[in-house]
């Protein structure tokens, strides 16, 4: 789905975010890309590609959750003129189920009606990729928080579907990689990913990025 010139933004939580200089501002600078999956999938484009002329951003913030997204959308993403969007928000959503702030909680209604806000104020012609929020049993998570998880993950690839966009089964990763090895290796308290699992993640989002048409829908 990419194309010479293309202008990609990351979007999300902590987990897209990954530390990154929030005053490096310029495309293709690895401090603003952070030290996660989205600096590992730029740095393979950027290696791989170097006459594409991709310019390649990262706009994370650390406990966003889709409200928050909203209120920054404009000049985050919007103004930014990304002709490749790709979103990852969902877990800080369920209010991190049994955790006290749980009064963060974000109802599935209310989530969904965000994201497809997000989604209807891109410029027409903008491509995006849609990761599936996930989590593992491992350091707080409980089965509720995975259950909450899942659900929003299940709105996610509909929403991919509904829109031609480019889903990435990133809880169907990890779930799979937990045939090699336990969450401590892949993400030890259960939400972030260790560099393992940004590796995977980054792996992933290319796979399904380079395998897609144009106009792709659901996978």
């Amino acid at each position: 789905m990419l194309q010479p010139r293309d202008r990609i933004l990351f979007q999300g939580d902590s987990i897209t975010d990954a530390g990154r200089a929030r005053d490096v501002l310029t495309p293709n600078v690895m401090a603003g890309l952070g030290r996660g999956y989205a600096l590992m999938a730029a740095a393979t484009l950027l290696a791989d590609n170097p006459d594409a002329g991709y310019e390649v951003l990262n706009r994370g913030i650390s406990g966003d959750r889709v409200l928050d997204l909203t209120q920054r959308w404009r000049d985050d993403a919007l103004a930014l003129e990304p002709t490749v969007v790709s979103i990852l928000v969902g877990v800080n959503d369920t209010g991190h189920a049994a955790l006290a702030d749980s009064e963060r909680h974000v109802p599935l209604p209310a989530y969904e009606k965000a994201y497809r806000g997000l989604l209807d104020a891109l410029p027409e012609g903008a491509r995006v990729v849609l990761g599936e929020p996930f989590a593992l049993k491992a350091g707080p998570v409980t089965d509720g928080w995975i259950v909450d998880v899942r659900k929003r993950a299940s709105l996610v690839r509909q929403l991919a579907g509904e829109y031609d966009a480019v889903f990435v089964p990133y809880q169907q990763m990890f779930d799979d990689a937990l045939k090699l090895a336990g969450p401590d290796h892949w993400m030890p308290d259960g939400f972030h990913p260790s560099p393992a699992g940004h590796m995977l993640m980054a792996r992933a989002w290319l796979e399904r990025v380079h395998a897609a048409a144009p106009t792709a829908g659901s996978v």
